[in-house]
C-alpha cells in the first residue's frame, strides 16, 4: 500500500544501487571463502543464517538490545495518539509501539515492512520533548518505514556482520584449531580470510553510510512536509543533540551499534572528516534543509542554532 508521505525518487535510486553493489560484494566474498575455506556449506550456512536472522528478526533484536518493550494504549495513551494520527494522515499501517526506559532521548523504527514494523520511544524523549516536536520526531521515524529503507538498511548491513563474524570465526579457528594444523597453509588461509573480510567489511560501512546519511535528510524532509511543522522537528534536534552530547559517553556505548537506526547518533559532535563516517548528516545541515521547506511553506523561521545551551533542552 502506498503511504501519503512524498516519495523521494533519490532516495529509491541510491537504496537499488548500495543493494546492487553489496549484492556483488556479496557474491564476490561468499565465492571468495568457499575457495579459502574449501567448505561451500559451511559458508553458505553461515550466510543464510546470519541474513535470516537480521531480516526476520531485527525488530526483536533491537527491541532486545535497547531495552525496549511493547507498551499498549492504557499504557501511554499521548503516545499512541500521536501515532494514529500520523498513521492516519500518512494513510500507512499502524506499526507496534514500544518504549525503552533509558534516559538518552532518542527514537528508532525498524522491522522488515509497513506490516511488520515496530515504532519505539525512549523515556528521555518523551520527558523532554513537547507535544508538536515528538509528533515530527514520530512522523520522521514512519517515513523510514514507508519509504523501506529500514528494511534496506537492515539487509545492507548483513554483509558487515557477516564478515565480522568470518574474522571472529578464522582467529578462533587458527587460535585452538589444534598444534598440528598450525602450518604455513593454515597460516595463508587465516591472513586470507582475514583480508578479504576487512576488505568487505570496509566496503560495506562506507556504502551504508552514504545511503544512511542520505535517508535521514529525506526522513526529514518527509515528516516536515508531512505535519507541515519543519520547526518543530528542527527544535526537537536542537533539543535531542544538545542533551545527547552531554550523557556521559559510557552510557552510549551500547545505543553506538545501533546509530543507523536513531533519530539522531548517539554521539557528541563529530567535526571535521568524522562526519564522512558518520551516519548521520550534520546537524547544521539538517536545519538548513529544514529553514528551506519552512521558507516554502510560509511557516515560521526555523531555529538557526547548532549549539544548543545547556538550558536549552530543559
Amino acid at each position: 500500500m502506498q503511504s501519503r508521505f512524498r516519495n523521494d525518487r533519490q532516495l529509491t535510486v541510491r537504496m537499488t544501487v548500495t543493494l546492487f553493489l553489496l549484492g556483488l560484494l556479496y557474491v564476490a566474498f561468499v565465492a571468495a571463502l568457499i575457495v579459502l575455506l574449501k567448505s561451500w556449506v559451511l559458508v553458505v550456512v553461515i550466510a543464510a543464517g546470519v541474513l535470516i536472522a537480521q531480516y526476520w528478526f531485527s525488530d526483536r533484536i533491537a527491541l532486545y538490545a535497547m531495552h525496549g518493550r511493547i507498551v499498549e494504549r492504557e499504557e501511554h495513551p499521548q503516545l499512541h495518539g500521536v501515532v494514529d494520527r500520523l498513521c492516519a494522515v500518512a494513510d500507512m499501517p499502524k506499526p507496534l509501539v514500544a518504549v525503552s526506559d533509558i534516559d538518552m532521548p532518542n527514537a528508532f523504527a525498524t522491522g522488515r515492512n509497513a506490516d511488520h514494523a515496530v515504532l519505539c520511544v525512549t523515556t528521555g524523549l518523551l520527558r523532554r520533548l513537547e507535544p508538536d516536536e515528538l509528533e515530527g520526531v514520530l512522523a520522521h521515524e514512519l517515513s523510514h518505514v514507508a519509504h523501506k529503507d529500514v528494511a534496506v538498511i537492515t539487509v545492507a548491513s548483513f554483509l558487515g556482520v557477516l564478515a565480522g563474524l568470518m574474522v571472529r570465526f578464522a582467529f578462533y579457528s587458527q587460535l585452538f584449531g589444534g598444534r598440528g594444523n598450525k602450518d604455513q597453509n593454515t597460516a595463508a588461509v587465516f591472513l586470507a580470510v582475514m583480508t578479504v573480510s576487512a576488505a568487505v567489511y570496509a566496503i560495506s560501512f562506507m556504502l551504508i553510510r552514504a545511503l544512511s546519511r542520505y535517508r535521514e535528510l529525506a526522513a526529514d524532509r518527509a515528516a516536515a512536509l508531512l505535519t507541515g511543522r519543519p520547526s518543530a522537528l528542527a527544535s526537537a534536534l536542537t533539543k535531542v543533540t544538545g542533551d545527547i552530547g552531554r550523557i556521559p559517553t559510557k552510557d552510549l556505548r551500547t545505543a553506538q551499534a545501533f546509530n543507523a537506526f536513531y533519530f539522531t547518533p548517539a554521539l557528541g559532535a563529530q567535526p571535521g572528516i568524522a562526519n564522512l563516517f558518520s551516519t548521520h548528516p550534520s546537524l547544521e545541515q539538517r536545519l538548513e534543509q529544514l529553514a528551506r521547506i519552512s521558507a516554502e511553506l510560509g511557516e515560521a523561521a526555523v531555529p538557526d542554532t547548532s549549539t544548543p545551551t545547556p538550558g536549552e533542552a530543559l
